[in-house]
């Protein structure tokens, strides 16, 4: 069980997860964290430069996460600068835009790039944004959800206007990093003194140590709903 909070500046942190948003410019990933971080919805958006970022904290199975999210520019030219930003990353959303099957056939790409440069254990999820655009849809369904089972992601589609499915999608990707934090403090066990064992880097980022952990195919987060 996983709530949320807009913020509360004197709550204890156990954990510090970072999660980049990635993909083209215009799909809509500032205003999906917006949607999460704050609950807000701007028609008016101007293109990211370099990254942002927003926090957002949460409890999930009791201990308290502060989600921190960086906004990636998607302009071409950003990309060298925001590449150092993978680092320490245990998250990852892959956003594209329904409506633009340009920015879907990207993905590939965009993926390519998250793998050479994070964590080789962080979490993904494939984002199908801007859902309640149905009437103008260039990708269909079928197509995220056959690359995401090949790729391994956890995919949804979301709308940010409507906060369809964004919290939802936060909240698939915090929780499974939170899942193989704790299935590698179960294999840590109670050693405090490992620099490996997530147990003793509370508050801090976290970066998932040890083995790559196997994650299932992604298929049980669809779609639309």
């Amino acid at each position: 069980m996983a709530t949320g909070g807009y913020g509360d500046a004197s709550q204890k942190i156990d954990y510090v997860f970072k999660i980049v948003l990635i993909g083209d410019s215009a799909v809509g990933k500032s205003q999906i964290l917006a949607r999460f971080s704050r609950n807000e919805f701007s028609l008016d958006s101007k293109a990211t430069i370099g990254v942002e970022f927003q926090t957002r904290t949460l409890s999930i199975q009791h201990k308290s996460i502060k989600a921190q999210i960086w906004d990636t520019a998607g302009q071409e030219r950003y990309r060298a600068v925001t590449s150092a930003y993978y680092r320490g990353a245990v998250g990852a959303m892959l956003v594209y835009d329904i409506t633009k099957r340009q920015t879907f056939d990207h993905i590939p790409r965009w993926l390519e790039e998250l793998r050479a440069h994070a964590d080789k254990n962080i979490v993904i999820i494939l984002i199908g944004n801007k859902s309640d655009l149905e009437d103008q849809r260039a990708v269909p369904t079928e197509d995220a959800t056959e690359f995401a089972q090949k790729e391994g992601l956890f995919f949804l589609e979301t709308s940010a206007l409507e906060a369809t499915n964004v919290e939802n999608s936060f909240m698939t990707v915090l929780t499974e990093i939170f899942n193989i934090v704790n299935k590698n403090n179960l294999v840590a066990g109670d050693d405090r003194n490992n620099n490996n064992n997530p147990g003793s880097l509370a508050g801090k980022n976290i970066i998932v140590p040890g083995p790559a952990q196997e994650i299932p195919t992604k298929n049980r987060a669809c779609c639309t709903s």
